[in-house]
């Protein structure tokens, strides 16, 4: 009933606005599609996806992806707080306990996956991202092939030459404040973009302070009349408090509490990240082009938990290349990438029971560890144009993963160290698509595949399990993309079907501690909707409704857990039905409103489908102007408000939780109560 008075809410207004024919429509349109064709594809050739823009970035807060993100169907991120995402992609990646896997993420076209297939997006500021492209599903052979497929995170592109300063400063609820100073500068052979921001917040709940601060450099020169380099620079220093997951009791009375032991522990994570790339681009003719990246990366993590203090570090390095060219009729791409990450990790005694309510203090140490991690791919795809209307699309993809574990604690027979050398991998993937004179129909069969994770590669023991193999499985898609009302309106509709099996599972064994496992078989099929309608009412008024619809079909297939046969129940972590729509208003004076709504169905908390999070909806508005003070100057103001009917939700789950000792299991990350924000945005043009 619900989705059903959503979709009514939505297509009413386009109806409406559809009975308007303004004079000037055309002129409209085409300001449109230049908009939206201003952001270059990064998918190779024909393969589908999907991109949201700045614009769309602007709808919401500052810090506050997730739910720009969440914009885009199939796509859903569970987000417990700033630092803690959990990005699900047609619902792989949906059992992962707390962070990202399953799917492989490059900025600047720079592998930032570690080497066991974690991804950390809140490790670049939401204000210097340009665009977001998602390859959904493991189409996307040039980007790895994985289940949960590609995302792709671009900076903000230099003004052509201009060089200008722009700030923007917010402020809002629970003391939150953020800032983000960049220099631009282009001419025609060098492009240069300097960034710093800070972002500091107590937040909405106890134990929840968050304080970050960022640089960012990214510049390209010419080298040549065929060559250039671009050189790439991101530093994140970073401290978050962490309140963790509440029962259904604290939800419901007083979801600003957080968990009562890493309340007691004050425990956090401080992180300092840096990416470092170099990358060459050399044109060797009109028909062939090759970028090759070099890259380095670095994570130090310190995150005291009720249970141990865990310190690790990792230093990881890499090589891209990349070649693109024409042949006859036909576009080929082929390359390679290899990534190496070296892990270091211990944990210590947290003795913050005896530290007199001054929170965490590390006491001796309970492991010390070392991990050498290596991945290699190697890619091709073939595209060839079969007639003028029907192209066709071959890729190809070789994954080989290789683990070194060293136990540098235990000695003798208690040593835990081990190898553990994945067999090497084939990903084929073929596409077809059928252009039209309103749009496109496509279809694609591809395999992907996902590595486990370092704790499910571990017995509880701290050994390599040899027995424990790669998820793998074939996705088949067939979807369409249009252009009507006389291309105001563009609708995509896509429906796909995702076998995956050896289904890698995480057992709880311990209050953090967690094995793996290969436990079946799942059936992922769903269907995705995306509408957006651009209608002018006026000279100077245009509406732009939009809406994305996920129904989420997931099921275990064969899934046999000791006694129990969960074979046939919907898929843990995901909701079946999903929307996110709204409405933006814009005024030729300057002057914007932006609407926007977030439906949720429950979510299956238990493999036993024994418990579901509540379903639900949440609002937010946000008002905003712009105008030029003068020839160099321009002043942008803007505030909103989040969460408008102060709807007591969760957020994020987390799955298959335990209660220990008799304790409630605390599944739930509860959302933001009503909060407000607004800034200013200063932009100054040399």
């Amino acid at each position: 009933m619900r989705v059903t008075i959503a979709f009514i809410c939505f297509l009413l207004p386009i109806i409406l606005i559809a009975q308007i024919s303004p004079k000037d429509s055309i002129t409209q349109l085409e300001e449109v599609i230049l908009t939206q064709e201003s952001i270059p594809k990064k998918a190779t050739g024909i393969t589908p996806s999907s991109t949201i823009s700045t614009q769309s970035f602007e709808r919401f807060n500052p810090t506050d992806i997730p739910s720009a993100m969440n914009q885009i169907s199939g796509v859903y991120i569970l987000s417990g707080a700033i630092n803690t995402n959990r990005i699900t992609v047609r619902g792989i990646g949906a059992r992962t306990p707390y962070g990202t896997n399953k799917l492989r993420m490059y900025f600047n076209g720079i592998p930032v996956t570690n080497g066991t297939g974690s991804s950390t997006i809140e490790a670049y500021d939401f204000e210097n991202l340009g665009s977001v492209e998602v390859i959904k599903g493991p189409k996307g052979t040039v980007f790895g092939s994985n289940l949960g497929g590609a995302i792709l995170l671009d900076t903000k592109p230099s003004v052509e030459d201009e060089t200008q300063l722009l700030n923007s400063f917010s402020v809002g609820s629970y003391n939150m404040l953020k800032d983000n100073l960049t220099f631009s500068h282009s001419e025609k052979d060098f492009k240069l973009s300097l960034s710093y921001n800070h972002m500091e917040t107590d937040g909405y709940r106890q134990n929840n302070q968050f304080n970050r601060d960022g640089i960012l450099l990214n510049s390209q020169f010419k080298t040549g009349e065929k060559s250039s380099i671009a050189v790439l620079v991101n530093y994140i220093d970073y401290t978050a408090h962490i309140a963790s997951s509440i029962n259904q009791t604290y939800l419901e009375e007083d979801p600003t509490r957080a968990a009562s032991n890493w309340l007691a522990a004050q425990g956090y994570e401080a992180n300092k990240y840096l990416l470092t790339g170099l990358s060459h681009t050399f044109q060797f003719s009109e028909k062939l082009e090759n970028t090759t990246s070099i890259f380095y990366t670095y994570l130090d993590h310190y995150e005291p938990r009720p249970f141990n203090i865990l310190d690790e570090y990792t230093n990881g390095f890499g090589l891209r290349t990349n070649f693109a060219g024409n042949w006859g009729k036909s576009q080929f791409t082929f390359g390679g990438e290899l990534y190496k990450d070296e892990y270091h990790w211990g944990t210590f005694e947290n003795l913050y029971q005896e530290n007199d309510g001054n929170g965490s203090l590390q006491g001796d140490p309970l492991s010390n560890n070392k991990e050498f991690r290596r991945q290699f791919n190697l890619f091709g795809t073939f595209t060839y144009l079969v007639t003028s209307k029907l192209s066709a699309q071959l890729g190809l993809n070789l994954n080989k993963t290789f683990y070194d574990f060293r136990d540098l604690f235990n000695q003798g027979e208690n040593n835990a160290s081990a190898e553990r050398d994945f067999d090497a991998i084939l990903l084929p993937n073929l596409g077809l698509n059928y252009q039209m004179e309103d749009g496109k129909i496509y279809a694609n069969i591809s395999r992907g595949f996902s590595n486990p994770s370092l704790e499910e590669t571990l017995t509880p023991n701290g050994i390599i399990n040899p027995d424990i193999a790669q998820e793998t499985g074939v996705n088949y898609e067939l979807g369409s993309e249009w252009l009507l009302f006389q291309k105001r309106l563009s609708a995509n509709v896509t429906v796909y079907r995702m076998n995956v099996k050896n289904l890698l599972v995480s057992q709880r064994v311990g209050e953090d501690q967690y094995i793996g496992r290969n436990a079946g078989k799942t059936r992922h099929q769903g269907l995705e909707l995306d509408l957006q309608y651009r209608g002018k009412l006026s000279q100077t008024l245009i509406l732009t409704p939009y809406l994305s619809y996920t129904l989420n079909d997931h099921s275990f297939v064969d899934f046999v857990d000791g006694d129990n046969d969960y074979s046939g129940n919907p898929l843990t972590g995901v909701p079946m039905h999903r929307i996110s729509s709204g409405l933006d208003v814009q005024h030729s004076n300057g002057l914007q409103l932006n609407l926007t709504h977030q439906f949720v169905d429950k979510i299956p908390l238990t493999d036993a489908n024994s418990a579901y999070s509540d379903a639900f909806n949440v609002f937010h508005a946000k008002l905003g102007y712009r105008t030029s003070i003068s020839q160099n100057i321009s002043l942008g103001l803007n505030a909103r408000v989040n969460n408008i009917f102060d709807s007591n939700y969760a957020q994020s789950v987390l799955i298959n939780a335990v209660g220990f000792g008799g304790a409630q299991p605390r599944y739930f990350y509860p959302g933001n109560g009503r909060n407000y924000f607004g800034g200013v945005k200063l932009n100054y043009v040399f």
